[in-house]
């Protein structure tokens, strides 16, 4: 994602401003599927002229925009942790969950999104997972299958991936301990909970190998430095489809997270982003992102279309978290958990990291 100051982002908007819808996105290829689904097919059946501003994230600049008094972004996309707490701060338009237009099925909005899409301010777009995946070339025989396969370096030897992070961590390591995926946040709220995490990651302290930016694991993975590792499922689908890798995703016990479209609080052209926000979030606006980009559409109803690869040829089905059949084992990601335990438990994962 293209990172910019926010003093370069505000003259970048300031050129931008007359336009009718100003959307600020993640820039690279997250921006550019954004911008082929939603903002070009918008702009083509109202006539509204939409740019796009590309920023590393949204919540820094939304919220000194807000406070400043001078908003000049109409739509932004953000990680639905980030648009709650803007919410919560009075940084976003309310967003009524009754202008949103029914599946393409016929569902209402509030039934078709997945859990936690549609909030007081912002309307899901898609959603992203943390997965495991492996090299197929470095297993002849029986593959992983399960998130318990990545402790289990006796069956399935090699090195393991890690973020170097407490968050989707001690989650991955109670879902790999046998713990159902709807059990495991108030588990982990407890200390026998947390300890059982830690006891999980013992077993693989000496094979662990830490990363910290999302290239990382699949140059881990080519580099045969690791036969497992978590990683965010789009860059793993990228170097698998788009640069050939012998890679495999399992997705049970996957770890997903939602984007959001929000609109700012005193947005110039109110109207005109609630429009665009029903557009893009509609059944057929969130399949048509799916098709530039591997993350899975947060209405249902979008997960029930055939969707292809901007290649022409990959069925995405199979390779969208958001797939009835890598939703089995699926976990989302808790921000509020997460929000209340955040210091404590990266406090005691930085300890135990100094432990021998």
């Amino acid at each position: 994602m293209k990172k910019i100051l926010l003093s370069a982002a505000l003259g970048c908007l300031a050129g931008a401003a007359q336009a009718d819808v100003t959307v600020m996105s993640w820039g690279g290829a997250y921006g550019f599927a954004q911008n082929e689904a939603h903002l070009k097919p918008f702009a083509e059946k109202t006539g509204i002229r939409t740019v796009m501003v590309d920023t590393d994230n949204a919540a820094g600049p939304i919220k000194a925009m807000v406070q400043a008094g001078d908003v000049t972004v109409d739509v932004t996309s953000l990680e639905l942790s980030d648009a709650i707490r803007l919410c919560d701060e009075g940084m976003l338009e309310p967003i009524d969950p009754a202008i949103l237009p029914a599946g393409s099925d016929g569902t209402p909005a509030a039934e078709d999104f997945f859990h936690g899409g549609i909030t007081d301010c912002a309307v899901a777009t898609d959603l992203w997972a943390n997965v495991i995946a492996f090299d197929s070339s470095k297993f002849a025989g029986e593959k992983p299958s399960a998130a318990a396969d990545f402790f289990d370096t006796d069956r399935f030897p090699g090195k393991r991936g890690l973020k170097k992070s407490a968050k989707a961590v001690l989650e991955l390591a109670l879902l790999g301990d046998g713990v159902p995926a709807d059990q495991v946040y108030a588990l982990l709220a407890t200390r026998e909970g947390q300890d059982r995490a830690f006891a999980r990651l013992d077993k693989i302290k000496r094979d662990i190998v830490w990363w910290e930016a999302g290239a990382q694991p699949p140059q881990l993975l080519a580099d045969g430095e690791v036969a497992m590792t978590t990683a965010y499922n789009g860059r793993i689908f990228n170097a698998l489809i788009d640069e050939g890798k012998p890679f495999e995703i399992i997705w049970d016990g996957q770890i997903y997270e939602l984007n959001v479209y929000a609109i700012p609080k005193g947005a110039k052209n109110l109207e005109q982003a609630l429009d665009f926000v029903r557009f893009a979030t509609s059944t057929e606006g969130l399949a048509r992102q799916a098709g530039y980009i591997s993350y899975g559409p947060a209405r249902r109803s979008s997960n029930a279309l055939d969707i292809i690869y901007k290649d022409g040829h990959t069925v995405m089905r199979p390779n969208l978290p958001s797939s009835p059949e890598n939703m089995g084992n699926a976990l989302e990601s808790s921000s509020d958990f997460w929000v209340d335990r955040d210091a404590e438990l990266n406090e005691r994962f930085n300890a135990w990291l100094m432990l021998s």
